[in-house]
């Protein structure tokens, strides 16, 4: 043993999965799954309070823009806090800012109020998703990473995708307040995870506090022992590179065109949908929320594909490729003008299923290029591009709907992603190589 933790990240390496991981996967997981359920829950309940509270169209881009504003400061400052407090920390304190905003937007009393809540709930989003991502990623052995940490990042179009169903179902019936209200669930998990996730020793071992990453380290063990019923395979020790400083630039550059164009894409669409549904088509609001169920399910398709794909096909055919397809199908989309209803809904689907696929990878991706003492705060800044992405889409797509008609907006979408294809291919392979191998 090393007593001052440099051989944490060996002794990580060589943990087999075992049902300690699966439990701590599994409440981080949640936690996470919530944050993609409320991010997303704007657009579908936009149509309901849109028509209680009167709202313009420039109010309906406000409500789904001070969300994503929120999730831009909470993505800037939570990398950097994480990787001073501790990933633990971040997660649990964002998850309680997101709840309790929840509480808020479900009894908000008219818009201005509606407005800071959201704003404030974007907060809480926008910093636990990086720094569960890179916790997550810590945990993992190098020549499984990518399904270990994507299997775990499902959860969260999983979320997307559940809202999606839960608002289908409980807006017609039950009004949308009260899908603000199951946001608020999650809260009863603070407790378990205080008590049941370990700050990740990684972190504790890079950040000077040795003593204290060995000891949860041997907790660590003990409990893989205990699951697996088997002794824990040697130690071996990791090669690290010689640390070069222009390498992150090049990295976090690619990274965050990757995170902007994808995310542009993603919200530029998704955001809409119900509302391009309802007005375009005159579907009513059951009907719109069915259809867009539809398209949350391709993309989580796609999300699993990635998953299985990415440690077998590598990072950069993953973001590459899908890019490329997602480009296509909006391109066709465009073409075709979307005619009908119909039409938009199987088009949609497809280009979710690709666009979905390349924002998942992202958070396996973005974590892996940065050394341990700053990779929360390198993951995040990735996570604001995203953001920018976030807020930059519907009201582009909007714009661009509103004034030249939907091909226009569907082209915009089909050149973003044609972008995103294009910067992925210069992007750096990580494939099969421990976090020490890429990020020293």
């Amino acid at each position: 043993m090393v007593a001052g933790g440099e051989d944490v990240p060996a002794r990580l390496e060589r943990l087999p999965d075992s049902g300690w991981h699966l439990r701590v996967r599994w409440l981080i997981g949640v936690v996470t799954f919530f944050e993609g359920f409320d991010q997303l829950a704007i657009a579908y309940t936009l149509p309901s309070l849109s028509a209680e509270w009167g709202l313009s169209t420039g109010q309906q881009a406000l409500a789904i823009t001070s969300g994503s504003v929120g999730m831009l400061l909470g993505a800037l400052v939570s990398g950097v806090v994480a990787d001073r407090i501790g990933r633990v920390n971040v997660v649990v304190l964002a998850l309680s800012v997101t709840a309790l905003s929840c509480v808020g937007l479900a009894i908000s009393p008219g818009f201005v109020w509606f407005l800071v809540l959201r704003f404030v709930q974007g907060v809480g989003i926008g910093g636990e998703v990086p720094a569960a991502a890179t916790y997550i990623g810590e945990l993992a052995q190098s020549d499984r990473r990518g399904r270990f940490v994507l299997l775990y990042e499902l959860v969260f179009p999983a979320g997307l995708t559940a809202v999606a169903i839960v608002a289908a179902w409980v807006v017609p019936v039950l009004g949308w307040r009260w899908v603000y209200g199951i946001g608020v669930l999650p809260a009863l998990l603070v407790g378990p995870i205080l008590r049941m996730v370990p700050e990740s020793p990684r972190w504790l071992a890079a950040s000077g506090r040795g003593e204290r990453a060995v000891g949860v380290m041997e907790r660590i063990e003990r409990a893989v022992q205990r699951s697996t019923g088997r002794p824990l395979p040697p130690v071996v020790a990791i090669t690290r590179a010689p640390s070069v400083r222009r390498r992150y630039l090049r990295r976090t550059v690619i990274v965050g065109l990757l995170w902007l164009l994808s995310y542009f894409a993603n919200y530029g669409i998704a955001s809409w949908l119900p509302t391009i549904y309802t007005d375009v088509f005159a579907l009513p609001v059951s009907t719109a929320l069915a259809y867009s169920v539809a398209t949350s399910v391709a993309g989580l398709l796609g999300a699993i594909a990635v998953a299985l794909l990415v440690d077998r096909i590598g990072r950069r055919a993953c973001l590459a490729g899908g890019s490329a397809l997602a480009a296509v199908t909006f391109g066709v989309l465009a073409a075709s003008g979307a005619g009908s209803a119909l039409e938009l809904l199987a088009l949609s689907a497809v280009g979710a299923l690709f666009v979905f696929a390349v924002n998942l990878g992202l958070y396996l991706y973005a974590p892996e290029l940065y050394p341990t003492p700053m990779r929360a705060a390198g993951a995040s800044l990735g996570g604001v591009w995203n953001r920018i992405g976030v807020i930059a889409g519907p009201l582009v797509v909007g714009a661009f709907a509103a004034n030249l008609g939907l091909p226009a907006a569907f082209a915009v979408l089909g050149a973003a992603m044609l972008a995103a294809a294009t910067t992925a291919f210069f992007a750096e392979e990580t494939r099969g190589r421990t976090l020490e191998e890429i990020s020293p």
